[in-house]
């Protein structure tokens, strides 16, 4: 299983597979949880990782970042006993499509409470406008996915075969250069989980030596620009490239 490398996330190559593969074996063996059981526990994982932003200081940034660990962990792990038992299904493809839509949103709508100061940690009041900017970027994270998984949708109901990789190529040379310049860069990855939860915690632990929020709003403002640019930017490169035709 280590040597799936397609879509793979570099947490997984790196470090997440080589944990997951010894909590499969035991899943597989001695339990009867399903892989869609353990898809369910990642949503409610990622979930709580949003929640855990509205706590204070850097606990709750570092409670985040932990969960998120485990909702990457749980999603390596789902699929792997899915394929260790032969129990992979169509079901599964899309609880897991929309634990990854779900627990995203959640952590970027969280970290727009946290610069909310719900808690009133950082003053007597609660600046809602950094809420609205985390939703923002919640948005922006879904609709890049959603942008992606539609491709395939209106392809089927045109009655065509999921796109091949060749076609993700743009028509334009000039947006061909500008998603090499993206792809090269990686800016877009910042509204994953992963990396949103990393830095997200570096912004926590910043603030805790400076004072006040000033960082985790930084946070905010770079991922709902990243997230909201980024929307566009993919729109264009499937419009203009060749899966939709």
């Amino acid at each position: 299983m280590l040597q799936r490398r397609s879509a793979e996330h570099w947490a997984g190559r790196l470090y997440m597979r080589r944990i997951s593969l010894r909590i499969t074996r035991v899943l597989s063996t001695v339990t009867l949880i399903t892989p869609n059981g353990l898809t369910y526990l990642m949503m409610v994982t990622g979930v709580l990782a949003g929640a855990a932003l509205v706590v204070p200081g850097l606990a709750g940034a570092i409670v985040a970042a932990l969960l998120i660990q485990l909702y990457l962990l749980l999603d390596c792990v789902d699929g792997e006993v899915a394929r260790w038992r032969r129990q992979t299904s169509l079901t599964g493809v899309y609880l897991d499509r929309v634990g990854h839509y779900l627990s995203e949103a959640a952590l970027l709508t969280g970290l727009g409470l946290r610069g909310a100061d719900l808690l009133h940690h950082a003053g007597a009041a609660s600046h809602w406008e950094w809420a609205f900017l985390g939703t923002l970027a919640a948005l922006g994270a879904i609709l890049i996915k959603s942008e992606t998984d539609l491709v395939d949708v209106a392809r089927a109901r045109s009655g065509l075969r999921a796109v091949e990789d060749s076609a993700a190529v743009p028509r334009s040379s000039t947006v061909a250069r500008a998603r090499r310049a993206a792809a090269f860069l990686k800016f877009h990855r910042l509204v994953g989980a992963v990396e949103a939860s990393l830095l997200i915690l570096a912004a926590g632990i910043a603030d805790a030596v400076h004072g006040g929020l000033p960082f985790t709003r930084l946070a905010i403002v770079v991922l709902a620009a990243i997230a909201m640019l980024q929307t566009v930017l993919h729109l264009l490169s499937i419009v203009l490239s060749s899966r939709l035709r």
